[in-house]
């Protein structure tokens, strides 16, 4: 059984990284409590946790309020996540190319989110997302930058569930440059500009 803490924390993170509950929100230990059945200390427990994330601060004798994402912070990441990725990518070329178990890997994350299209099931598409590119880092075989790109999760799920809120025709979109990028692992293709012209879709939520 899940710990109580543990539960509030997992259910208060998803509501904020989703935008169920955007920046600016007012989250309450005693509503959200009896959201899940558990008491407030293990939410106040949660609370802190996030509060230590930079995902809420907290308000005495109110609650805890969703931090909003800056336009810079998202810039931030957005940059971050493009460096690390085609610096990735650049080695796995340099290995060789897409091996069979990250082809594998990167057509199952394109199965899903061709699923997840067809369901409209945004929160499924988006977890494809990032098993998608993960999984090109993770083939590098740079344990740094698997390091770094994982520090960056959080803030990246952010940022696509804003996008494919605002702009959710952009789900088609990102499934076919995903379908490019592999491609370009296959074919030794221009991985690094299609992987540009992919991440500026997000421009479309800062």
């Amino acid at each position: 059984m899940i710990p109580a803490a543990e539960h509030a924390y997992s259910h208060a993170k998803r509501l904020i990284l989703s935008g169920e509950a955007p920046g600016g929100t007012l989250l309450s230990e005693a509503q959200l409590g009896a959201e899940i059945g558990v008491s407030r200390t293990p939410v106040h427990e949660a609370f802190l946790r996030l509060a230590a994330e930079g995902l809420l601060t907290l308000e005495p004798r109110r609650g805890a309020i969703v931090v909003p994402m800056s336009p810079r912070e998202a810039q931030n990441v957005l940059d971050l996540r493009e460096a690390i990725e085609a610096t990735a990518a650049a080695r796995v070329r340099d290995g060789g190319g897409a091996d069979e178990v990250l082809r594998s890997a990167l057509e199952e994350a394109l199965a899903e989110q061709r699923a997840a299209i067809a369901t409209g099931d945004v929160e499924r598409f988006v977890e494809a997302d990032q098993w998608f590119h993960a999984a090109v880092v993770d083939a590098s075989g740079n344990d740094l930058a698997c390091h770094f790109y994982g520090l960056l999760r959080d803030r990246q799920q952010r940022i696509r569930h804003q996008l494919f809120r605002v702009r959710p025709e952009t789900l088609g979109d990102s499934l076919a440059d995903h379908e490019a990028l592999l491609d370009a692992l296959r074919s030794g293709g221009d991985y690094p500009e299609l992987l540009r012209t992919h991440i500026a879709r997000n421009q479309g939520a800062l």
